[in-house]
């Protein structure tokens, strides 16, 4: 096992391994009650949205722990997921298959890109000062994502957001959870994060925060697994309806653009904890990285779950001391045990999680010294990122912001031969992204 992993040339164990990838599945479990909630709005029996989530996530991050060897988790992704609810079922007449469809053919044609080397030469081919700006508006991102979970800031329909009442339970639990973890991270306890969300969920029993299992088991549905070549009730495979219709495969090319850039974001925000982002931004072991990445969305439409990507809560477990692939192992295993322990983890309030996403995003804050906020060709693009990510809830967006600042400015100031070109590339792509949009 050593030889494989490489756990003691990384600085871990595997205690340390399997602790992690513990906190990794605790920050992302709440995706198991939200993604078959969304897809039931596609039309997706529940049951089978609960199976297709757990086992799906599962085996593409147990893929990617032995693959890649990182620690890095994959689960269905939120965004893409309403837009499977909401929006898709209105261009394929409420046919889950055909939405599945759309998915699965992004998924295909994003590891093609890969496959092909386009993929990993658009993230070598971005400018030092935005991948440092990208783990900045990460870390902003994750943590806007956990003072959320953790409802210390809500809705406001007068000023966007607010600070919560401070009598909630729920914010209680939230920053019970933030002091809990900061506390035992100052202690530099082992488990830190992980320590934060048990003393967090203990505390929201008596609040009435953490629910009461409705059960021990739940029952396995795999009736969406092979969703795009299943038929409708004309007998239409979804994968037929799909080809055979213009604005579908529009869609398809909007998801893979969020799909392309997202994972580009994600990864950089765990390498940086997990240690495996050098010091030129790039990742180590990208291409393996972005393989089983690309080929996770296309098994998240085949699966019936939406498209599968890198979940950016994975920043947890490395700031836990995910080193390698085992932890990803371990995360994956709990997954496919969750789809038939699923009453159990639905105990784990999203609440419980606000402490371990904002200490992982004030941990990434430390990029912005890297940043030379001085020249405006470096500074200005940044500023559009670090803004971009959070106050869009968008990855892709934020980076399509700051791609497109930095060609613009380059351009009206004479420098336009810095820019690499796969950079115009991926900056026009992104106007044509915003416009479809």
């Amino acid at each position: 096992m050593e030889q494989f992993f490489k756990m003691a040339e990384r600085g871990s164990s595997i205690t340390q391994e399997i602790r992690s990838g513990f906190t990794t599945f605790l920050a992302m479990a709440y995706i198991i009650a939200v993604n078959p909630a969304l897809m039931l709005a596609a039309g997706i029996p529940i049951t089978a949205a609960v199976t297709a989530t757990c086992i799906g996530s599962g085996v593409v991050t147990i893929l990617m722990g032995l693959y890649a060897n990182r620690p890095i988790a994959l689960a269905t992704g939120l965004g893409i997921n309403a837009v499977v609810a909401f929006t898709l079922p209105t261009i394929t007449g409420n046919d889950w298959h055909a939405s599945m469809s759309i998915i699965f053919i992004e998924g295909v044609a994003i590891l093609l890109l890969v496959l092909c080397g386009l993929r990993e030469a658009i993230m070598n081919a971005i400018p030092i000062s935005l991948r440092h700006a990208i783990s900045v508006g990460l870390g902003l991102f994750i943590a806007f994502i956990g003072l959320h979970n953790g409802s210390i800031i809500v809705t406001n329909p007068a000023t966007f957001v607010a600070l919560n009442k401070v009598t909630d339970p729920a914010f209680i639990v939230g920053v019970v959870s933030i002091a809990a973890t900061v506390a035992l991270y100052s202690f530099r306890i082992k488990g830190a994060l992980l320590c934060g969300i048990f003393i967090s969920v203990l505390v929201g029993i008596p609040l009435g925060v953490t629910p009461l299992p409705q059960g021990v088991v739940a029952p396995l549905d795999f009736s969406s697994f092979g969703a795009p070549f299943l038929t409708d009730e004309a007998g239409v495979m979804g994968i037929v309806k799909t080809l055979t219709t213009p604005i579908c495969l529009v869609f398809a090319f909007s998801l893979l653009m969020s799909d392309f850039f997202d994972t580009m974001g994600t990864v950089t925000a765990v390498a940086k904890p997990g240690e495996f982002l050098n010091e030129d931004g790039s990742v180590q072991n990208i291409r393996e990285i972005l393989t089983v990445d690309s080929a996770a969305a296309a098994l998240g439409g085949l699966a019936g779950c939406s498209s599968i990507t890198s979940f950016i809560e994975a920043a947890s477990g490395a700031a836990d001391g995910a080193r390698t692939g085992l932890s990803a192992i371990t995360t994956g295993v709990l997954f496919i045990l969750a789809a038939i322990f699923a009453p159990l983890i639905a105990v784990v309030s999203s609440a419980s999680t606000a402490g371990a996403l904002v200490l992982v995003g004030f941990m990434m804050m430390s990029e912005a010294v890297e940043i030379d906020w001085n020249n405006v060709q470096d500074a200005f693009p940044a500023f559009c990122v670090i803004i971009g990510v959070p106050l869009t809830y968008s990855i892709s967006n934020g980076i399509g912001f700051g791609f497109i600042a930095y060609c613009f400015i380059a351009l009206i100031t004479g420098k336009a031969k810095i820019i690499k070109p796969l950079m115009w590339v991926a900056a026009a792509a992104f106007v044509v992204y915003f416009v479809l949009m």
